[in-house]
This record gives structure tokens, C-alpha cells and sequence, in this order.
């Protein structure tokens, strides 16, 4: 597993330099999950991590209902770093042999510290995943309250 290229892969690291990949590398902790197993338990306190998934793919569930799929270079659980405390508002499961990257938030600490314009590019991409994500979520409640045509 080369864990600096699954990096790269990450729409998050992808503008990264060498060495500012090379300080993630050395910072966050790998962990591996057996298919099933949960990677993030909906309703969890004290979520202050997030996953890139290295190599594998995972689900995001709430309940039956599938929210997402992720494969090598996604990254999930963000949310905790932007509402520390804030339960985990979904399930996140191994659907085959996972293996992933957690970084903590004090993690990115310790990379803003030595490496500031990661901390930007990484804060960049997280605001347009929370903007999308919102916009979804908003097109979503807006369709399903619209009135059929003719109402």
C-alpha cells in the first residue's frame, strides 16, 4: 500500500506538495477495517477525526438508507472537524476490506503549524464539500415539498 499515492487520489491532498503529503503521512495513524466492520457509529460523541480511505470501499448509512459509497481517495467524517462534540450523524461501513487514514484535528494542527497554505487548501475543499453537500440536502427538501403541477 502506498500511502502517499492513495493520498493523491484524495480530491483533499491533491494540491498537496510532496512534503506537505510526506507531514500528513507522518501525523495521522492508519487503521484497517474487516468488511462490515463500523469505521464511525451514528450517534458517537466525541468525533474529532476524520478518514481518507487508503484502499477499499466503505458506505455511509443512516438506518437502511444508503447516503454514500466511497471508494480509494475519499475521505468521510469531516463534519467533526467543523462541529467538534456534534454526534456522528451517520453509520460509515466497511463493505470489503478497508484500509484508512484518521486524521485527527489535531493532526491538521501540528500540519498547519509547520505547512499554513495546507491548512488553506484543506479548509477550501472542505467549505465546497460542505456548500455542495448543503445545496443537495436544500434541492432535495425543496422537491419533495413542491406541489405536484395543477395542485
Amino acid at each position: 500500500m502506498d500511502t502517499v499515492k492513495a493520498l493523491k487520489q484524495s480530491p483533499l491532498f491533491a494540491d498537496f506538495s510532496d512534503r506537505e503529503i510526506g507531514s500528513v503521512v507522518e501525523t495521522a495513524r492508519e487503521r484497517s477495517f474487516a468488511k462490515g466492520e463500523k469505521i464511525i457509529e451514528e450517534g458517537a460523541e466525541g468525533g474529532r477525526a476524520f478518514y481518507v480511505l487508503l484502499d477499499g470501499t466503505a458506505q455511509a448509512r443512516k438506518g437502511d438508507i444508503v447516503l454514500a459509497d466511497f471508494g480509494p481517495g475519499d475521505y468521510f467524517g469531516e463534519m467533526a472537524l467543523l462541529l467538534e462534540d456534534t454526534p456522528r450523524t451517520a453509520d460509515v461501513l466497511a463493505t470489503g476490506d478497508t484500509h484508512c487514514l484518521l486524521i485527527t484535528s489535531w493532526d491538521l494542527r501540528a500540519l498547519i503549524k509547520v505547512h499554513p497554505r495546507a491548512g488553506d487548501k484543506i479548509m477550501a475543499e472542505l467549505a465546497n464539500r460542505f456548500h455542495n453537500n448543503l445545496m443537495a440536502e436544500l434541492d432535495s427538501r425543496l422537491r419533495s415539498s413542491d406541489p405536484a403541477p395543477g395542485d
